[in-house]
């Protein structure tokens, strides 16, 4: 990551940015680096949409449904999405301690198998696949990590937002951040946004999402001896009238750099947190700034469970 990546961190009070720039370009050797955790990451849901639409795990080319592998068939889009939440968990797992209050995070498991609309695509297209189509977003956090105590109990909870978009420039992260324009024209002759981007449905979030409850019960099926203790914490942490865990909020932007940026260029203000941002937890905004990235997730997702893969 410190061949591939260039840091600029900052922590003031309770907002962290950090900054991430490309220095190492695309290579099959970056891509070979990558595909183990990305592969960790999918494995999960791997598993169970292979079962749930009644493909072999991992079939041989002539198979009925080998060309419907999860996540390796699923439109660009959905892979470009699917990225954004991966390098979310892996980003913060290696770079936790430039992050605001410098925790110990783990990322135990994904959340991909409840992306309710991947199976539904998926049944479709092994059994027809000429039915190619857009895949709608998953709902709640993009992913869950966890700080644990030396006894595995969860102490904090870590919440995040990933947004891929193919040129990060001001006006792409504005809107992504504040919404579309409206359609109509204020009194000054001005078009004001609608206000239903990331500030707006960070600020808003449950203390307590609905990804933990989904993550213990990924724990309880995938490791319930190793994650007994969490288990049980997270039990006491969702009740109605328990209190909530201490909770960090990730914000995760990524995407190609604007043509004309200036290395060291940031599109979120570091100095101090932003005005937008009105919920009580922690926040941590990460922007990773690639060069052809679209052909990096491509090069990742055509080569996940491909023996031999040499992209």
């Amino acid at each position: 990551m410190e061949e591939w990546l260039k840091s600029y961190p900052s922590v003031e009070g309770n907002y962290g940015h950090l900054l991430l720039e490309q220095q190492m370009a695309l290579s099959p050797q970056l891509v070979g680096g990558l595909r183990p955790y990305f592969e960790s990451a999918h494995l999960d849901a791997r598993e169970h949409f292979h079962a749930q639409i009644a493909i072999d795990l991992h079939p041989d080319a002539d198979a009925p449904g080998a060309h419907a592998c999860y996540p390796n068939c699923l439109p660009l889009t959905a892979q470009h999405g699917l990225f954004g939440e991966v390098m979310a968990g892996l980003l913060t797992e290696v770079y936790q301690e430039e992050f605001v209050g410098a925790h110990n995070w783990t990322v135990p498991i994904f959340l991909f198998r409840y992306h309710a609309d991947v199976e539904s695509y998926l049944w479709t297209f092994a059994r027809d696949a000429d039915r190619e189509r857009p895949i709608f977003g998953r709902f709640g956090s993009d992913f869950i990590g966890l700080s644990l105590d030396d006894d595995g109990e969860v102490i904090r909870l870590i919440a995040g937002e990933a947004k891929w978009r193919n040129r990060l420039t001001q006006s792409v992260v504005d809107t992504l951040m504040f919404g579309d324009y409206e359609d109509e024209e204020d009194e000054d002759g001005e078009r004001a946004r609608n206000g239903r981007g990331v500030w707006f449905e960070i600020n808003r979030d449950m203390p307590v999402p609905h990804g933990l409850r989904q993550l213990q019960r990924l724990l309880e099926l995938r490791a319930p001896q190793d994650y007994a203790a969490a288990i049980l914490s997270i039990d006491r942490a969702i009740a109605l009238d328990g209190p909530p865990l201490p909770r960090t909020n990730l914000i995760l932007i990524s995407g190609n750099g604007a043509r004309r940026r200036e290395a060291g260029g940031y599109l979120i203000p570091w100095e101090e947190c932003p005005e937008d941002y009105t919920a009580p937890h922690d926040l941590q905004v990460i922007e990773l700034v690639l060069e052809e990235g679209a052909d990096l997730i491509e090069q990742i997702y055509s080569s996940l469970w491909r023996a031999g893969a040499d992209a």
